[in-house]
C-alpha cells in the first residue's frame, strides 16, 4: 500500500512539473490588430537575421535572391492562413513559390481570439 501511495505521489509531481512547463510555453493571446501585426513583423524580422534566423538559414541554403512583397493573413494559434505575393523585384517565380510555401508553414508565437484573423503586408528582402 505504501508503494502505491508513493507511486501516486511521484506521478502527481511529474504531472505538475510537465503541466507547469507546458503553461510556461503557452502562446500569449493578442487582441488588437496593431499588436498582432507588430508582433508578426517582429518575428519575421528576427527569422531573417543572420546567422541563425530560420528564414535566413533557409534562404541561404536555397540561394534565394530578390525582394518579395507578400500579403499574409494570420489566424487562430499563430498559423498562417493565406500568403499572396503581390510583387517581386529580382529573383524568380520558382524562388517566389518556394518562399511562399515556407511562409505558409511559419507559425507565430502568439494566438488570436477564436474566429479572428488579421492581414498584413511584409517585404522579404534577399537582395543584399
Amino acid at each position: 500500500m505504501i508503494m502505491n501511495k508513493s507511486l501516486v505521489v511521484i506521478c502527481l509531481i511529474l504531472f505538475s512539473a510537465i503541466h507547469a512547463d507546458a503553461q510556461s510555453k503557452k502562446k500569449p493571446l493578442m487582441h488588437s490588430e496593431e499588436d498582432v501585426i507588430s508582433a508578426a513583423r517582429n518575428e519575421l524580422d528576427q527569422s531573417l537575421l543572420a546567422p541563425e534566423g530560420s528564414l535566413y538559414v533557409w534562404a541561404t541554403e536555397n540561394s534565394i535572391q530578390g525582394k518579395y512583397y507578400f500579403d499574409i493573413t494570420v489566424k487562430n494559434k499563430g498559423e498562417v492562413a493565406t500568403v499572396f505575393c503581390s510583387d517581386r523585384e529580382g529573383g524568380s517565380i520558382d524562388e517566389q513559390n518556394k518562399l511562399k510555401d515556407v511562409v505558409k508553414y511559419f507559425e507565430f508565437n502568439f494566438k488570436l481570439p477564436k474566429g479572428k484573423s488579421y492581414k498584413f503586408k511584409y517585404t522579404f528582402d534577399f537582395s543584399h
